[in-house]
């Protein structure tokens, strides 16, 4: 099947040739004609099968089909996203593939400043692209109103509840009419996305799946090498200078502050490199993932914030600089290679305190990956001796620590009063104890001695002015 055999408007046929589609992927081959009929769907897919024109061009049809018109404040058609740089690039596919036609997108997120996005909001949206908090902080503002909705997208649905978001979509679901039409996405389907899926779709979706779940493209080629953490920056600085064919490398990092290290050992290498994560600013990751995309530099270091919500074409290499907690997400990383029908390598690091990851990881995608060249480790350093210090701080991030806190220490029964024992203890003998000391007795006074003599006595406002009078003669009458 063409894209030119599908029922899709003039307009939107000649957007397809401008971004140079002209067959449809399995996925957009068997959901555009059920969406087109109105169904609802459930679409199980890896990232870089085609699911943004899978439900994209359809929807824009039924909304050039209706006939209706937009609305002040309101939106026909919410695409809601798990992250910022997702939300932007799907909002750029639509704006491709409406750029014929008189049909408005707006992409809102949250990061920046609302502004701009509640004046777009004025005059009403055809397509809304948006993040679950910026979304309903808009609502609640009434920038924008869901009861005019005509289809509701929940793509990335199991990345949405790994990030927590699934409080913040149960309250978008409860705002939106009753007749809509329902289009869910997700990568795989545990069964927490299941019982989600039936909360929002209709009964008998159309479901569509075109690869087992949690399976990785055939095309990437993985490898893997055992290495302790204190060597992985020299492994990895290695690696990218003996193979200059690696030209477009992502780097995959657990946590901020070791996506920002491994920026500046590859600099001081004379990589070219930038980090993303969450502490960067908005500026600052479209700025990094622009230099990206256009190969002004060589490395993109990334957190699992960034996991899919980077389409980048021609990535060669990704490489799992830590090996991720949740088995699921490593799928999700070696996708951003091997896309649209290219091939591509997933290299990975694995540290002796990894290797239950790796075996959980090996055990989702029932594949053994295969060792790398091992000839690598004679140029670098030699391993280095870890200490308990060092192990408890190559541990920080992964939700535990290699030292348990010592016993706090617990009182003597003897230092203890009585009533603070717990009840039912062995108290002390009130006979065995050592008697309080008695205050020394009252010393007796001499007849005519001052009885503050040898005290500290509190000063009084005009004690010493009237002690004064006293002493000259001059009592105050």
């Amino acid at each position: 099947m063409l894209f030119s055999e599908l029922p899709l408007a003039n307009p939107l046929q000649r957007a397809v040739r401008a971004v140079g589609y002209e067959q449809p992927t399995p996925i957009q081959e068997q959901s555009i004609p059920s969406l087109l009929e109105g169904k609802d769907l459930l679409g199980i897919a890896q990232t870089g099968t085609g699911k943004t024109a899978a439900f994209a061009l359809p929807i824009l049809q039924l909304l050039l089909d209706s006939g209706k018109f937009r609305a002040p404040k309101t939106c026909r058609a919410l695409i809601l996203l798990p992250t910022r740089e997702l939300a932007i690039q799907v909002a750029d596919c639509f704006k491709q593939y409406a750029q014929f036609t008189a049909i408005s997108t707006t992409c809102i997120f949250g990061g920046v400043g609302d502004a701009s996005q509640k004046n777009s909001l004025i005059r009403g949206v055809d397509v809304l692209v948006a993040t679950p908090g910026r979304l309903l902080d808009l609502i609640g503002q009434k920038a924008v109103s869901l009861k005019a909705l005509e289809f509701f997208v929940l793509d990335e649905a199991d990345r949405m509840l790994d990030m927590g978001f699934i409080h913040d979509i149960r309250k978008v679901v409860a705002l939106l009419p009753q007749k809509r039409q329902n289009l869910f996405f997700s990568a795989t389907m545990p069964d927490d996305i299941t019982k989600l899926a039936a909360t929002i779709l209709r009964p008998n979706p159309v479901r569509v799946e075109v690869a087992p779940q949690s399976t990785p493209i055939e095309r990437i080629r993985q490898e893997l090498y055992r290495i302790d953490k204190r060597r992985k920056g020299a492994l990895l600085k290695e690696l990218l200078l003996e193979h200059i064919e690696m030209k477009k490398v992502l780097v995959f990092s657990r946590t901020k502050h070791g996506a920002d290290k491994i920026t500046r050992v590859l600099e001081k290498a004379g990589v070219k490199c930038a980090a993303i994560h969450g502490n960067k600013s908005q500026t600052r990751r479209q700025e990094a993932l622009k230099n990206f995309k256009d190969e002004k530099i060589r490395v993109l270091v990334a957190t699992d914030i960034a996991a899919r919500g980077i389409d980048v074409d021609d990535v060669s290499h990704v490489f799992n600089y830590d090996l991720p907690d949740v088995p699921e997400t490593f799928v999700h990383r070696i996708g951003r290679t091997a896309r649209a029908g290219k091939d591509g390598i997933a290299i990975s690091f694995c540290a002796p305190d990894e290797e239950q990851d790796l075996r959980a990881i090996e055990k989702l995608t029932k594949i053994k990956i295969p060792e790398g060249d091992k000839a690598i480790f004679e140029k670098l350093p030699p391993p280095q001796k870890e200490t308990p210090e060092s192990e408890m701080r190559n541990a920080r991030g992964r939700g535990f620590s290699k030292q348990p806190r010592p016993p706090k220490k617990e009182a003597r029964p003897e230092n203890r009063g009585g009533s603070n024992l717990p009840k039912g203890s062995d108290q002390p003998n009130r006979e065995n104890r050592q008697p309080k000391k008695a205050p020394n007795p009252p010393v007796p006074q001499q007849p005519g001695e001052n009885p503050h003599k040898g005290k500290r006595r509190r000063n009084r406002p005009g004690s010493r002015a009237r002690r004064r009078m006293r002493e000259s003669g001059n009592t105050p009458s």
